[in-house]
This record gives structure tokens, C-alpha cells and sequence, in this order.
């Protein structure tokens, strides 16, 4: 998703995506504590319910989970549920697309093999 795309998600939705993008990136680790609510908030210059909203959407989906009294950590598990999850966006969005666009444009499926691999090349040089 691009950034102008982004920028029209609730704050919520964006500082939940924002902790998810950290935890793939290896910036946040399971088990960890994510900072306090009062904290995030006082960095971030949101509203602390916002935070709550965020960190209550990372426990719904299984991401977090709160230690009563202690805090909200990563879950054990966190990172291949968000990678199993970002590997089905990651087809249905742009995969998907790619392919009807390749459709369109009469390539074969060769053709579009040979094309991910030298964008693919590219992209590790």
C-alpha cells in the first residue's frame, strides 16, 4: 500500500500497521514489550485512546496479548501470522493484478517468468 493510501486509514489502523511492519522488520521481537500506552501516545502526539485502539486491534488479531497490570507484548507466533497474511495480500494485490495486466498485454506465461526474474535480479544486485 502506498503512502497516500495510508494517509487516509484511521490513525489507529495506521500505528497497529506500523507495529506490524516493525515486527516483520525484526525491530520488535516476541515476546517483547511494546511501550506503554501513555508513552506511544505522548511520542506519537495522538490521543491516548488512540493507542488503546491500536493496541486492542494488534490483541484481536492474535498479534499481541495484554499481561494484566504489566503491559501489551508480541505474541509468540507474531511474525509467521503476519507474513502468512501479507503473502495473501501480497497475491490477491499485486499478483493477481500483475497477471491480468499481463493478459492484457498478450504475454505468455514465459514471458512473465522471465520478467519477475530479471526484476527480481534487479532488485538484489
Amino acid at each position: 500500500m502506498d503512502n497516500s493510501m495510508k494517509e487516509n486509514l484511521p490513525i489507529f489502523i495506521r500505528i497497529a500497521d506500523g507495529v506490524k511492519e516493525h515486527i516483520l522488520m525484526g525491530d520488535i521481537k516476541e515476546g517483547e514489550q511494546l511501550p506503554s500506552t501513555p508513552q506511544l501516545a505522548k511520542e506519537q502526539n495522538i490521543n491516548v485512546a488512540t493507542v488503546n485502539r491500536a493496541y486492542n486491534l494488534l490483541i484481536t488479531d492474535g498479534i499481541a496479548y495484554k499481561k494484566r497490570g504489566i503491559g501489551i507484548f508480541i505474541a509468540d507466533g507474531a511474525v509467521d501470522k503476519l507474513i502468512e497474511e501479507r503473502r495473501k495480500t501480497f497475491k490477491e494485490n499485486y499478483i493477481a493484478a500483475a497477471l491480468r495486466e499481463g493478459k492484457l498485454l498478450r504475454y505468455s506465461v514465459g514471458d512473465l517468468q522471465k520478467i519477475v526474474s530479471e526484476v527480481y535480479q534487479e532488485e538484489n544486485e
